[in-house]
C-alpha cells in the first residue's frame, strides 16, 4: 500500500512511502486483539474497591432475641447483612486484576490493530516537524490543516518532542505517543493515525521482521 507525505499543513509533498506488508497488511486476529484490549484495561485497574463485611462491622454482637420459640427467622447479632446496617455479604476486597500475556501474542495484537487501520484508510504519512514554541493553537491549526478537529487522532513521533506535548495537552481528543509505547488498545481507539516518516522507520525496525 502506498500512501502520499503531507507536510504539517495537510500538503501534498509529491512523495509516496510504501507501507511495509508485514505490519500493515497481515492476517488479523481478532481473538489476540480482544485479549490484549483486555489486558491493557485489567492492567489500568487499581483493584482497591473494598466494603465491610460482617465480621468488619461497627456494632454490638449481643444476640438479639433467644434461638427459639419466636415464630420468626433466627437472629444473631445487628451486624447480620440481613439487616440495614450490616455488613456485605461477599463484598469486593482489594486484588491485582494483572494477568500475563506472551509478548508474541501482544505483538499479533499490535500487527492486527495496525492492519485494520490501513484496511479502513485511517493512517496519514507526516513529515516531520517542530514548533519554535509549546503553543496550543499552533497544534490546533495542525489538526485543524487534516481535518481532525473534532475527530480522535493520534500522533506517532520517533522521540519525544517538548513542545509539541505541550502544545498538545490542552488539546481534547488527541495523544502523541512514541512508537516503541503503541499499544493496541491507543491504535484502536483513534479515529485517525498520523505518524512521523522517522516513526515509521522505528516500527519498521520492530515489527518489520516476523518471529519465529
Amino acid at each position: 500500500m502506498e500512501l502520499t507525505v503531507y507536510n504539517y499543513k495537510g500538503e501534498d509533498l509529491g512523495r509516496k512511502l510504501i507501507l511495509n506488508e508485514s505490519i500493515f497488511n497481515i492476517q488479523p486476529n481478532d481473538h489476540v486483539i480482544w485479549l490484549d484490549v483486555k489486558n491493557i484495561q485489567a492492567n489500568q485497574r487499581q483493584g482497591t474497591h473494598k466494603s465491610k463485611e460482617r465480621s468488619e462491622v461497627s456494632g454490638s454482637t449481643r444476640k438479639l432475641k433467644r434461638q427459639k420459640g419466636t415464630g420468626g427467622a433466627r437472629a444473631g447479632d445487628i451486624n447480620n447483612p440481613l439487616f440495614i446496617g450490616g455488613g456485605r455479604v461477599f463484598g469486593p476486597r482489594p486484588r491485582d486484576y494483572n494477568f500475563k500475556m506472551n509478548k508474541k501474542t501482544k505483538r499479533l495484537a499490535r500487527l492486527s490493530a495496525f492492519t485494520y487501520k490501513a484496511l479502513e484508510n485511517k493512517i496519514t504519512i507526516v513529515e516531520d516537524f517542530t514548533f519554535d514554541a509549546p503553543k496550543t493553537s499552533s497544534y490546533a491549526e495542525f489538526l485543524k490543516n487534516f481535518k481532525l478537529s473534532n475527530q480522535k487522532s493520534l500522533l506517532v513521533v520517533s522521540e519525544p518532542d517538548q513542545n509539541l506535548l505541550l502544545a498538545s495537552r490542552n488539546i481534547p481528543n488527541t495523544k502523541i505517543m512514541r512508537a516503541a509505547d503503541l499499544n493496541t488498545l491507543d491504535i484502536l481507539k483513534t479515529n485517525q493515525m498520523l505518524l512521523f516518516e522517522s516513526a515509521l522507520t522505528v516500527l519498521e525496525q520492530l515489527y518489520g521482521k516476523s518471529e519465529n
